[in-house]
């Protein structure tokens, strides 16, 4: 069975720095590409970073400059470092993981086939 687990969401000020972590298991990720995404209060789910170890990384404006999107295959682990948060950063964070030919990065919702249960980031101003 596959699984993703996010952590590190939490409470924080503007201005600070958080780091998720998802850690997949059920099956192996190294080859398919993986993302993190966004729902923050009445709002739909938004992209926000794409990892593929074939075609790189791929960042919404709204974040690039200020979140990297990592992966440690060794320890099945996706990373979301987040800095310089903002308060409509304010969110629920997904992270979603390819099929097994799913090998690019991609931005596009229904290109994701397992999904994480979130964990929320609550930014303060």
């Amino acid at each position: 069975q596959v699984q993703l687990v996010e952590s590190g969401g939490g409470v924080v000020q503007a201005g600070d720095s958080l780091r998720l972590s998802c850690v997949v298991s059920g099956r192996d990720f190294s080859e398919s590409a993986m993302s993190w995404w966004r729902q923050g209060p009445g709002t739909e789910r938004e992209f926000v970073a794409t990892i593929s170890k074939f075609d790189g990384t791929r960042y919404a404006d709204s974040v690039k400059g200020r979140f990297t999107i990592s992966r440690d295959d060794a320890k099945n682990t996706l990373y979301l470092q987040m800095n310089n948060l903002k308060p409509e950063d304010t969110a629920v964070y997904y992270c979603a993981a390819r099929g097994p030919v799913g090998f690019y990065a991609s931005d596009w919702h229904d290109d994701y086939a397992y999904w994480g249960q979130g964990t929320r980031v609550t930014v303060s101003s």
